[in-house]
Order: C-alpha cells, then sequence, then structure tokens
C-alpha cells in the first residue's frame, strides 16, 4: 500500500537511502549526528535498495517523540518499514496521552531475523521478527499491541493475562489496519475464560466499558501500574468480583 506524501514520517538525512522526509504536520527533523549518511555500510549486494531497509540505525523525531529503528535484516520489506514508522507515529501519542502521559516518549525499534516469534517488549524497546512480516505483511498493528506495553509501564507482579488483554484492548480501539490484516476480537463461547488473555480478554473489557463502567480500562491499567490492584479491585470499580462480571457478559455478551 503506497501512503500519501503527507501521511509519511521519514527522516531527512537518510533522503541519499532513497528515503524523503515528512510528517502530517511538519518535517521530521532528526539530529543529522545520530544519523550516519550510509547506515547500511554500503550497498547490498543483489538487493534493491528501492525495496529493501538498510542494515542499520535510522533516528526518528516528530512532536516531541523519538523512535530510534534498527535493522538487522537486509532483506527487509522498505514499505513494511515505513508503516510500522507511520503507526508508532499515529498510535503511540494517543495512547501515552490517555493511559499515561508519564510514559516514555523514546521507544527503540528492532528488526531481529535471529528472532523466531511475533514479537516483544521490554522496557522501550520492541524487537519485530521480519520473518513475521514477510507472511503477514498487513498485520502492522502488531506495533500498536507492542507499544502499548511500553505505556503500561507495569513494574512486575501483574496478572499476565490482563496486561495481555489490556494491550489487545488498545490494538481493538487504536489499531489502524485491523481489518486487512484479519484481525478481529472473538466472539464469545462457553470454552472461553476471562483469563484467555490477549483478543479474548480484550473483547470481556470491551463489553465492560460499554455496560457496567465506562472507565474500566483506564482505572484496570492505573491500579495495575500503581502495584494496587488486587482480585477485589473489580468489585471496588464495579461492586462485583471479576467471576460475577465474567457471568453477566457470559448471559449477554453482544457488544
Amino acid at each position: 500500500m503506497k501512503y500519501p506524501l503527507k501521511d509519511c514520517i521519514i527522516p531527512i538525512v537518510a533522503c541519499t537511502l532513497l528515503f524523503c522526509s515528512c510528517s502530517k504536520s511538519a518535517l521530521v527533523s532528526p539530529d543529522p549526528q545520530n544519523n550516519p549518511v550510509n547506515p547500511s555500510g554500503g550497498k547490498q549486494t543483489g538487493i534493491s535498495a528501492a525495496a529493501t531497509t538498510p542494515v542499520g540505525t535510522v533516528i526518528y523525531t516528530s512532536n516531541g517523540y523519538t523512535l530510534t529503528f534498527t535493522n538487522n535484516d537486509a532483506t527487509f520489506d522498505d514499505a513494511v518499514r515505513q508503516r510500522l514508522v507511520n503507526t508508532f507515529f499515529t498510535v503511540y501519542p494517543k495512547m501515552l496521552n490517555r493511559f499515561y502521559p508519564g510514559a516514555t516518549k523514546k521507544v527503540t525499534f528492532l528488526i531481529d531475523p535471529n528472532y523466531n516469534g511475533v514479537a516483544y517488549t521490554s522496557g522501550n524497546q520492541s524487537v519485530y521478527s521480519p520473518a513475521w512480516f514477510r507472511s503477514h505483511p498487513e498485520d502492522i498493528d502488531v506495533v500498536t499491541h507492542e507499544v502499548m506495553h511500553i505505556v503500561q509501564a507495569y513494574t512486575g507482579g501483574t496478572p499476565g493475562w490482563l496486561t495481555e488483554g489490556i494491550a489487545d484492548y488498545a490494538r481493538y480501539k487504536y489499531g489502524v489496519n485491523n481489518g486487512p490484516a484479519g484481525w478481529s476480537l472473538p466472539n464469545w463461547s462457553s470454552s472461553q475464560k476471562y483469563t484467555d488473555a490477549y483478543r479474548v480478554t480484550a473483547r470481556f473489557l470491551v463489553w465492560l466499558e460499554g455496560h457496567v463502567r465506562s472507565t474500566i480500562a483506564d482505572d484496570l491499567n492505573t491500579a495495575l501500574r500503581n502495584k494496587t490492584y488486587t482480585a477485589n479491585t473489580w468489585n471496588q470499580l464495579t461492586g462485583k468480583s471479576v467471576d460475577q462480571l465474567w457471568a453477566d457478559y457470559s448471559n449477554n455478551p453482544a457488544l
């Protein structure tokens, strides 16, 4: 998919690498001292520079946010790179402003050909598998899920199912390409549990938001980050236990 010129977010100094420089509101202006003129160290033999992203690091800045993008895969599709960058600058500020304005504004992406999963996040760095994007080029909102983990900024001891459920809730709310990627929240089924995490838990949160408490995702996120979350948090927020809420959801799961 080609993006119109007004929608791209790419660095000035990389124009020697067949990049351009623009953003929705202003030029993205990375510090030239942080971006080598040729981070690839030269042309990749047998690889079209117009179709692939050079190996190396490029730093992008826009509206106070910084994305350091390191690519270690000489065959990584440049169109995918551009969409990952665009998605970060589109969704991350929105999620930060809603869920935790104190979250870092400096994020790192690493394209790691030695990683065999899909993606994972640690601290302020998200690591992505280039193999995943070769087979799932529309699944750009993997970025949305992963950078929500950076916004969450939980420091440990939180239920994994709820952490991942909130991240997929964020993907549902802020994703830019969920439809073409074939990603959606699953219909309720009797085999599900609220602890299933990811999309199952995310749909439960969306239902709670619409039927029980409109700020439920925000409130749970805050409790998790502040380490005040307990099983009783559900009662405090809604007057019911999470098991009672799941039973209500199961009896009438329509969103």
